[in-house]
């Protein structure tokens, strides 16, 4: 309002000025000036336009913790520390200091953001978010000046609610606490964050509107020593990625909607996805109820969600065919992974296609056993030798190799280079840093070559039913993992 008064005055002004006969062209000019340098400045940063919303935490958009699935222990914990807030009167007479800030840390797709949500629903507080790549500038006081409003919008909000809670909620926290010194072009980061350990420093129980600081990050050891210190990051919570039954709980919160059919098993969904963070399975389920629009059907069934695993994983389908030369060697090539990924595991393989989907013409993809934490190391050497298998039975079917084993040929490295590290190869425990490069090229060139000559001796005595299993995998293009045993057997 006080914006368009204005407006017309100045409009008033000057049309004044015209009809009186004074030549108002040097106001034109300076008015025109000085609208331009604002406007450059205010776009620059030098006038920050950043407004921080606030949200209220038993509002429309009320997120729970029972909406959270897959994560009881960091759940557990984030409660405990929030009981603290909620029972500020307890804490008072025991003397407890307040906690001042909770760092969520985990993968990304792990729900730290719900968690923080579900946070100010459950203490019906102000929810205040932003992100940390909203502080940074390329002018010095910009940032801080974002910081010192960040915490006051939450403690005007708060009032003007009613609420005695306030939950600033500071996402990508890295990029704002990052380390200091690491920029020697200019301190703006340095001052911004200077300025947020000065805000949780100023944090007390005594005030009328109690703030609590929740961040997250996927990179924890960016962080500035001083941030995470007792006093303000006084908890971290680990926010890791689902096991099976967690990954089956976050299944069930993201069909209760959909229409499944009576073929679906989310328990076996749950187990072939090993890896999955809430946001892929979630993704997940999005792209089964596609797949079942696009195909006219009224129910979701077990295909659909096959499918989605497969396009979650490695990307959709592409259009390009290769030639039939090509994709027979493809069909080798994935059958000498499955060959063998059976022969160290009985039932292991799920789904075998020539489809080309992402950067791979075509894969063979294995059913998880169990979640594996800890792998032993006849686990590694069986899992380089799957990674050899296709490169091999490209040599002894077709005589050569192609480029296509490349990615196979650094993941089996990695894997060699881990045992190594684990102290699993002939040089027992060492230590990499001072290791002479070229022994330690010998020594995992060593454990992928006992790998190969393994997978060598078995494929040539299998070869024999190459031809089988080719001429059903071209045809079809994609074969089961019940499908390809009883065309081995």
């Amino acid at each position: 309002m006080i914006k368009e008064i204005s407006i017309g005055l100045g409009l008033a002004a000057i049309i004044s000025l015209l009809v009186l006969g004074y030549d108002i062209t040097p106001i034109l000019f300076l008015a025109a000036a000085g609208a331009g340098v604002f406007f450059l400045a205010k776009t620059r940063g030098l006038f920050s336009a950043k407004s921080f919303k606030s949200t209220d935490g038993a509002g429309r958009y009320q997120v729970s913790f029972r909406d959270i699935g897959g994560q009881d222990s960091a759940i557990q914990e984030l409660r405990e520390a929030l009981d603290f807030i909620k029972n500020h009167q307890t804490l008072k007479r025991l003397g407890i200091r307040p906690l001042k800030g909770i760092l969520l840390t985990g993968p990304p797709g792990t729900g730290k953001t719900l968690m923080a949500k579900a946070a100010a629903s459950y203490t019906e507080a102000v929810f205040v978010a932003a992100s940390g790549s909203e502080f940074i500038e390329m002018y010095a006081g910009v940032g801080a000046q974002r910081v010192r409003k960040l915490f006051q919008t939450a403690r005007e909000d708060a009032e003007r609610q009613h609420k005695t809670n306030a939950i600033i909620f500071i996402d990508e926290i890295e990029i704002l606490g990052g380390k200091r010194g690491q920029t020697t072009s200019h301190l703006e980061y340095d001052q911004t964050l200077n300025q947020l350990l000065v805000e949780m420093d100023g944090l007390r129980m005594e005030d009328s509107v109690r703030v609590l600081l929740v961040a997250a990050t996927n990179r924890a050891d960016m962080l500035d020593p001083a941030l995470l210190r007792p006093g303000r990051f006084d908890r971290r919570v680990k926010v890791d990625l689902p096991d099976k039954e967690g990954r089956k709980v976050i299944l069930n919160l993201h069909t209760r909607n959909k229409p499944l059919g009576e073929d679906v098993k989310l328990d076996v969904i749950a187990r072939e996805t090993f890896g999955f963070s809430g946001a892929h399975l979630e993704s997940l389920s999005n792209e089964a109820a596609i797949l079942a629009m696009r195909e006219g059907s009224k129910e979701i069934c077990q295909h659909h969600f096959n499918e989605s695993i497969d396009k979650v994983m490695m990307g959709g389908k592409l259009d390009k065919r290769p030639s039939k030369l090509e994709m027979k060697r493809v069909a080798i090539h994935e059958i000498g992974h499955a060959l063998i990924s059976e022969m160290v595991r009985n039932g292991s393989v799920s789904t075998l296609t020539v489809t080309p989907r992402g950067d791979a013409l075509g894969y063979m993809r294995q059913t998880p056993e169990d979640d594996t934490y800890l792998y032993t190391k006849d686990q590694l050497e069986n899992q380089i030798a799957v990674m050899m298998a296709g490169a091999v039975a490209e040599e002894i079917v077709l005589g050569n190799r192609s480029t296509g084993s490349a990615g196979d040929f650094d993941q089996a490295v990695r894997t060699a280079e881990q045992m190594l590290r684990s102290g699993m190869s002939e040089l027992g425990v060492v230590c990499l840093d001072s290791l002479p490069q070229e022994m330690k090229h010998k020594t995992i060139a060593g454990l992928v070559k006992e790998q190969e000559d393994r997978v060598r001796e078995y494929i040539k005595g299998s070869k024999h039913v190459f031809d089988k299993i080719l001429e059903v995998l071209l045809e079809k293009e994609k074969i089961t993992g019940e499908q390809f045993r009883s065309l081995v057997h």
